[in-house]
């Protein structure tokens, strides 16, 4: 028996209830009510065959005060007049929130809503795309729109949020709502208050005119006859990316890596530094101008996303080399190996012709599935062997005449 109950008829409610066509018929002009609900009917067939079971369907059906029941009576062969439902309707949104028990959440949405149309009506298409998410705000809405305000008086404040001042607002109920906020502000605010190319969470704060805590590059010089501060002969240093950018040292060769261990044991190098590229500090790189005129080896996991951070370092120096990313390190720690969860399985431009070779046999899996090795599995002595032959070759092509890039 296929007939539409009174609970499917409460379901189908509860459906549009979940996809915020309730709540959106609150925000948008379009009328939703009154609203046809599916209801599958029994034939003639069943009413013969299966009469007093359509007489209990007919019952259970009716007994929802706040649907209307459309009937048709017609004439059967056998059983002479009849009168059964042939649709149901929901005339009102009151009466589908009475049903599904959701008039007190309406009840808030409604209420944030008119706040919403009078402070803020450039809010209201993200209210109508979004009206769940943004009952599930309903706590925080007043805050969160004396946030906006706020940063919609204050464009390029040049502030950090630290010191944005909201009475009874902490910052790290801005930073905590950033998501949301963010999507509010490039409704609101005109695109020259907007800086474009900063996107996602992580650059809210440069997006919108404030001071971000600035990106650290830290480095260990790795010749000590390199001056640069009094102390350790080959110091471990942490500047900021603009001060990283003004650096001028004496300094022909850099290293670049994703472990901090590698970072702290990598070998001696003549007119040489490392850099701990981990997080943003590879964009941070690209401020470096100097860099252009150092050969620059990046060393990092041999994986699919090892290949990608090097295709993007790449992108901003086209002269960087791999290091310790190719097939004969990866063949000679076969023991060593392990298994990249989430491959990346995107094209990557930047690759000369072995790494894309080597890449893409990980990326399709030609060698085991989802192969890694991690650049701390990599032998010292293997590390120190390869340093070794790269500066022989530095000295032989100084010795050549030739460039040591």
């Amino acid at each position: 028996m296929n007939w539409t109950t009174a609970s499917d008829l409460k379901e189908q409610l509860r459906r549009l209830w979940e996809r915020g066509e309730l709540l959106r018929s609150l925000v948008n002009t379009e009328p939703c009510f009154p609203k046809r609900l599916t209801l599958k009917v029994p034939n003639s067939n069943a009413l013969a065959d299966r009469f007093d079971a359509v007489r209990a369907w007919i019952g259970e059906v009716t007994t929802l005060p706040q649907i209307r029941i459309e009937w048709r009576e017609f004439r059967h062969g056998v059983l002479g007049a009849q009168r059964v439902p042939q649709a149901a309707w929901v005339d009102k949104l009151d009466d589908a929130l009475h049903l599904i028990g959701k008039r007190s959440e309406a009840a808030r949405f409604t209420k944030l809503l008119a706040r919403t149309r009078s402070q803020q009506p450039a809010l209201l298409p993200w209210l109508d795309k979004r009206p769940l998410p943004a009952l599930a705000l309903a706590d925080d809405w007043e805050r969160l729109l004396s946030v906006l305000e706020w940063i919609a008086q204050h464009p390029h404040s040049g502030l950090y949020l630290r010191q944005v001042n909201i009475a009874s607002i902490h910052t790290k109920f801005i930073e905590s709502h950033r998501g949301v906020l963010s999507e509010w502000l490039d409704l609101v605010l005109p695109a020259t208050a907007i800086r474009a190319e900063q996107t996602g969470v992580g650059q809210f704060a440069t997006r919108y005119g404030f001071l971000d805590k600035p990106t650290h590059i830290r480095f260990r010089l790795l010749d000590e006859r390199v001056p640069l501060l009094p102390g350790p002969c080959r110091p471990d240093v942490a500047l900021d990316a603009e001060s990283f950018s003004l650096l001028s040292m004496p300094i022909r060769r850099v290293f670049v890596t994703e472990n901090e261990i590698n970072f702290l044991a990598f070998p001696p190098a003549p007119d040489a530094i490392v850099v701990f590229g981990a997080g943003y500090a590879l964009d941070a790189l690209a401020k470096a101008a100097w860099l252009r005129g150092c050969a620059i080896h990046y060393w990092g996991d041999i994986d699919t996303h090892g290949f990608s951070i090097l295709n993007k370092l790449r992108s901003h120096f086209n002269h960087v080399h791999s290091f310790l990313m190719d097939r004969s390190t990866l063949m000679a720690h076969a023991e060593l190996w392990g298994e990249e969860v989430n491959q990346c399985l995107s094209d990557l431009p930047w690759l000369d012709a072995g790494e894309r070779a080597l890449f893409d046999d990980l990326r399709d899996n030609r060698i085991r599935q989802g192969l890694r090795l991690e650049q701390e599995r990599v032998g010292f002595l293997w590390v120190e062997e390869t340093l070794a032959g790269l500066l022989e070759q530095d000295r032989t092509a100084i010795y050549k005449g030739d460039s040591w890039q």
